[in-house]
């Protein structure tokens, strides 16, 4: 794909907000809209806040744009498959179904970087009696009053 715009350039140079919005062909506007839905989409920002697409980035547009244009998934399936582990059998709900409590996968002790595992664990703790709670609710009962 060699665009007028990024004619010469290399697979690994840079590319302007219009060099990547040409070479992609969606609209300047369009990838300053992906940002805000899309947070590991962070162009490199220069004086003047001119952005300039990575390599890296244009192959997170690229996906983006497959997903969002060619496998018509809507921006919140589009952000559940870019965040479903990679290699990781990820089902993406359609958008019509309801949400399910839990829907993702509790981190194991070997996934967390060393030093950073208890208060992982302390999170996972708290999140679990939480969703005891709404499961009890959910199920129209009273929640536990914490007085034993």
């Amino acid at each position: 794909m060699t665009a007028e715009g990024t004619r010469g350039k290399g697979p690994n140079a840079f590319r302007t907000i219009g060099e990547a919005a040409e070479e992609l062909g969606v609209a300047p506007h369009v990838l300053r809209f992906w940002e805000g839905k899309f947070r590991t989409l962070r162009p490199l920002k220069r004086a003047g806040n001119r952005r300039y697409y990575r390599p890296g980035d244009m192959e997170l547009l690229r996906r983006i744009r497959s997903l969002l244009h060619d496998e018509g998934f809507t921006i919140k399936g589009a952000q559940k498959v870019l965040r479903a582990p990679i290699g990781a059998d990820a089902q993406v709900a359609d958008d019509s179904a309801a949400p399910t409590l839990f829907a993702t996968k509790a981190a194991t002790a070997a996934e967390i970087p060393s030093g950073s595992v208890e208060p992982v664990q302390d999170i996972v703790t708290a999140l679990d009696a939480l969703a005891e709670e709404c499961a009890i609710v959910a199920a129209g009962n009273p929640p536990p009053s914490g007085k034993d």
